[in-house]
């Protein structure tokens, strides 16, 4: 109910500026930036090598959510730390922190489906990460258009792009950029650039959790009501 509530007028005029400022800077820019990005995160996503946490069929959902949020926790203060080393030291590491905060809060999504029982393998489940990033770091109004996708997973997979080359990252980056930019902007500023990466950091990669650990109850309950019908 969160998530689908209307856009109010803050979130509105939010949106309405951010897409102000994106008319204004040159689509060349633009493609640079989703190349950049859309680099990074398929580097993550087709990682091989990673170790994940072992999933335990045995145990109850209590007990793998507790799991969960030991997981979140430790990213969590791993990000904040980082945002805390990169923040104090100028533009040059405030720039570095970009990628590394990316990577952390993707790495903790592969550890939160691994938990849950998924084969973070299957391209599809790779993809569902992505829509749970995307959701997590969108206006308002953009999560209102995914969380159907989310919700239906099963009946919208099949139709989804077939390789990440295919995938939307220009509104991927849009949508993230528009999401942290102030936050990550201010964590730039001499002096108190390292406490607003640490809180920064700290918030978001929280604020992922709580999303994913939501989409993945979701997937359970459309599991559970199948197995009802």
């Amino acid at each position: 109910m969160k998530v689908k509530k209307p856009p109010g007028i803050f979130s509105r005029m939010s949106h309405g500026v951010q897409g102000k400022i994106n008319s204004w800077i040159p689509e060349k820019v633009h493609r640079a930036i989703s190349v950049a990005i859309e680099n990074m995160v398929k580097a993550v996503l087709t990682g091989s090598g990673w170790v994940f946490p072992k999933f335990h069929a045995g145990l109850s959902l209590k007990e793998r959510e507790d799991k969960v949020r030991v997981r979140i926790k430790w990213y969590r203060n791993t990000a904040s730390a980082e945002g805390a080393v990169t923040g104090a030291g100028g533009i040059l590491l405030g720039l570095a922190d970009f990628p590394a905060f990316l990577t952390i809060k993707m790495k903790m999504l592969f550890d939160i489906a691994a938990l849950y029982g998924v084969d973070v393998k299957d391209y599809q489940e790779r993809l569902f990460l992505l829509y749970v990033f995307q959701l997590s770091f969108s206006s308002q109004k953009r999560r209102n258009e995914l969380i159907g996708l989310i919700e239906n997973w099963d009946s919208f997979k099949n139709d989804l792009p077939k390789d990440l080359g295919q995938f939307d990252w220009k509104t991927f980056q849009l949508d993230y950029r528009d999401y942290i930019d102030l936050a990550k902007l201010a964590q730039l500023v001499p002096i108190i650039g390292a406490p607003v990466g640490a809180i920064a950091n700290y918030k978001l990669t929280e604020h992922l959790g709580e999303y994913a650990m939501n989409a993945y109850r979701l997937r359970m309950l459309q599991t559970s009501q199948r197995k009802l019908d």
